[in-house]
Formats: C-alpha cells, structure tokens, sequence
C-alpha cells in the first residue's frame, strides 16, 4: 500500500498540496459563472431549457455526467487503506464523526426552520420556502470529502488523520446519506421521493466511489503513487470545470427568478454562515476538552464544518429539478463554501496558542 501522506492531494513530492489557481480564486468564479448564466439564460434560453428536459427517471443525463467528472477525481484521491488508522487518532475521529453525522444536518434543519420557514418568510418566494429548507438540508446531509485536503494543509494538520477521516466519512455516507435526508425531509413536512433519492445515492455516491476506487487500484499496480499523481493532476481542472459548468446551467435556468429577487442569495446565505461556524466552533472545543493535538483537532473543525456541495447540488436537481429552491440553496452553499472556510482556518491558527494551553490541561485525563 502506498504511503496514505503521500496521495492526500495529488501531489505526493511534499505531501503539503497547495491551493491552485482554481482553488484559490473558487468564489469569483462562481461569481462570474453566476453572471454568466443569468445573462446567458436571458438571452439564449433555448439551449438551457433543451437541457434541463434531458432527464431518464427523473435524473438529469448532462448534470449526472458533470457531477462524475466532479466527484470521481476528488474520490480518486482517498486510500481506503486509511481507514485501519482510525484507532490511532480516535478522540478525533469520534469528535468529527459526532459533528458530521449528529450535529451538523440537524443544527443545519433547525436554523434552516427558524430562518428560511419563518424569520425572513416574509421577505422570500412563498412557493419556494420549503425548497429553500430542502436544499439546506440537502448541503449539510453529507461532509466534504475533497478540498478539505487543501484546508487541511492550510493549518498544517496531521495528513493521516485528515486522509483517514475522509476515508471513513466516504463509507459512512453511502449508508446514511439517504435514510438522515429522508428524515429530515420529512419533519419539515416535504415530500420525500424515495425512489429518487435512493437512485441518487447509487448515481452520486456509489458509483462514484466504485468507479474512482477501481481505477486507484489499477494505476497503483499499474505504475505506482507517480501514475495516479499524474491522472489526479489532468483531472483536476476538469472537475472544478464541470462544477463551474453546472453552475452556469443552474443559473441560466433560474436567473430570471435571481433578477427579480436578489435578495435570496443574501438570506440563504445566513443559515448557511451559521452552521459553518457553529459546527468548527463546536468540533474545535470538544477536541480541546478531550486534550487532542492541534494539529489533529484543527482539520478535525474544517471537515466538521465544511459541505460535500457536489452532491448536495445533484441530488436538488434531482429530487426537486433544475428551476426549484433547493438547487438554488445549495448553489449559495458554493458560493460561501471558500471565502468561509478560509476565515476558519485563520481563527484557529490566531487561537493555537489558546487552544494548546488548555488541551495540555485535558490530555492527562482517561477516557
């Protein structure tokens, strides 16, 4: 088995990936893929509505194609080997586990209720209002799996624990992605299409991990740790264009709705800011009382906080369509997803110091 350092991100030289142009600048564009579709979709919006009629059992083939062009790159990455290093950082794994799976979806469906249903209900669609706390809760349902290799490096956080956390949150999540959605759909009183959502499991997430597993395999035996650096480094650009791509046709298909209210964008955006914060925050301190490393309760925050969006935006599409409130909620989920994550990594660098003096107090304790 390949060193698990070595294949966090592509770049195994230094086992330290740096945020490429794309990544870099991920939220302008979005902004301009935003603008970019609103204009398009105003001006020429045969080709999008062509587009968005091209479904097969309620998935839509174009956006099933851009989402594994998305996905299986990112999964490519992950060893599933990591997973027999779990024990070695397991008040880590626990505390993250926690967050992503019992907080964060739940913590997301209440400030999606108390905002979206009634805080600004006045201010929102009317029609949309339970679209909107769908795809919310659609965003939060499943943790990141990819770029929090990249803010993982940003604080100089353990390699194997982040590479490990991944792995296990992949195999958690294609049996409880489905069953944590349904409930919470249903609680808010939404419909929820098993049928469908069930495909989209299969579609978005067991496919994927089957199909980029199998290929690792084979260019590890094929050509070793050199190969699958090689193939993570062409397909890098392609799965942020096929992100960037899908954005473009989900706004071409709803920037007419986007021009005569604006400020939706702005009040999706609240619930979601909250979450993020209140997750990392709540990840940061438990590691801090159970006297884990900072180096491992530091990315053990960001992949605490941070949304797999990919999935969270293919699955709205097809569940609720291209034109619906939910596809648009977790499209602002992309939007915020960089700047905000950022900020988090600077506030726990600014508090290392704070957070090592009162883990040292906790580490001698039996758990």
């Amino acid at each position: 088995m390949a060193d698990a350092t070595s294949l966090t991100a592509g770049t195994a030289a230094s086992g330290r990936p740096s945020m490429n142009l794309f990544e870099r600048y991920l939220t302008l564009w979005v902004a301009l893929c935003i603008v970019a579709g609103i204009v398009l979709g105003q001006t020429v919006p045969a080709p999008f509505h062509a587009i968005g009629a091209a479904t097969i059992a309620q998935v839509n083939l174009p956006v099933a194609i851009l989402v594994w062009l998305m996905v299986i790159p990112m999964l490519l990455k992950v060893d599933p080997g990591a997973l027999r290093q779990v024990a070695a950082h397991w008040r880590g794994m626990a505390t993250t586990v926690g967050v992503n799976w019992l907080v964060k979806p739940f913590s997301m469906a209440l400030l999606a209720w108390l905002f979206i249903g009634h805080l600004f209900r006045p201010l929102l669609p009317a029609g949309q209002i339970d679209s909107y706390i769908a795809g919310l809760i659609l965003l939060a349902a499943a943790p990141c799996t990819a770029i929090v290799f990249v803010w993982s490096n940003l604080v100089e956080g353990e390699p194997n624990f982040t590479l490990s956390q991944v792995a296990l949150n992949d195999t958690i999540m294609i049996v409880a992605f489905a069953p944590i959605v349904g409930l919470l759909l249903g609680l808010s009183s939404i419909t929820v299409p098993w049928d469908t959502l069930l495909l989209s499991v299969v579609l978005y997430i067991v496919v994927p991990v089957i199909a980029a597993q199998s290929w690792r395999r084979w260019l590890l035996n094929t050509g070793g740790v050199p190969a699958l650096d090689h193939v993570l480094r062409m397909l890098g650009p392609i799965s942020l264009a096929s992100l960037l791509l899908t954005l473009v046709l989900l706004f071409g298909l709803q920037g007419q709705q986007i021009v005569a209210q604006p400020m939706v964008i702005l009040l999706l955006a609240v619930p979601i800011l909250l979450q993020v914060y209140f997750n990392a925050g709540l990840a940061y301190w438990v590691n801090r009382q159970l006297g884990v490393a900072w180096c491992v309760a530091a990315p053990s925050a960001l992949i605490g906080a941070s949304n797999f969006f990919e999935l969270a935006v293919a699955t709205a599409i097809a569940l609720f369509g291209f034109q619906s409130g939910a596809a648009l909620a977790t499209v602002v989920g992309v939007l915020v997803e960089v700047p905000v994550m950022l900020s988090v990594v600077q506030l726990t660098r600014r508090t290392r110091h704070w957070y090592e003096m009162g883990a040292a107090l906790h580490a001698g304790r039996d758990f």
